[in-house]
């Protein structure tokens, strides 16, 4: 039975990845449908919701990976340590893009705003599924 104490690195790396793949079965569920209903400007805001969100689990994933080696017990890294400086830089200029395409995309698309909302609410959703999943494997 696992327990929080046996959490890994690789047990994050994973919880990412799933949650990263739920966004993209959402926003390929969830396009064709908005398309339908509220037309395309709607669903490429949902798109660039969707991308914003996966991107900033990925950032997340970049940053911490690279906090977690630098606090591994006993020095014994298994992957190479990329500076830390390079990948904070990283992580301000996505915020900034980010920044940059929720403005571009809010004055040129003419879609509901709602949609991009729940693109921006796809990576907190996929998080809190894969979370309560942890927990249940936790408790079983």
């Amino acid at each position: 039975m696992k327990t929080i104490n046996t959490y890994t690195d690789e047990d994050f790396k994973r919880t990412i990845w799933n949650a990263l793949r739920l966004v993209a079965i959402a926003v390929v569920g969830g396009v064709p449908l908005l398309w339908w209903k509220l037309g395309w400007p709607s669903a490429a805001l949902l798109v660039i919701g969707a991308l914003i969100s996966g991107s900033g689990l990925f950032e997340w994933l970049r940053l911490m990976t690279a906090v977690m080696a630098r606090m591994d017990v006993g020095g014994e890294t298994r992957v190479p340590v990329r500076p830390l400086a390079a990948v904070l830089i990283g992580f301000f200029l996505r915020l900034g893009l980010a920044l940059a395409l929720l403005y571009v995309s809010l004055k040129f698309l003419d879609g509901s705003v709602y949609a991009l909302v729940a693109g921006l609410a796809l990576g907190v959703a996929a998080l809190s599924i894969e979370g309560l999943r942890l927990v249940k494997s936790w408790t079983v």
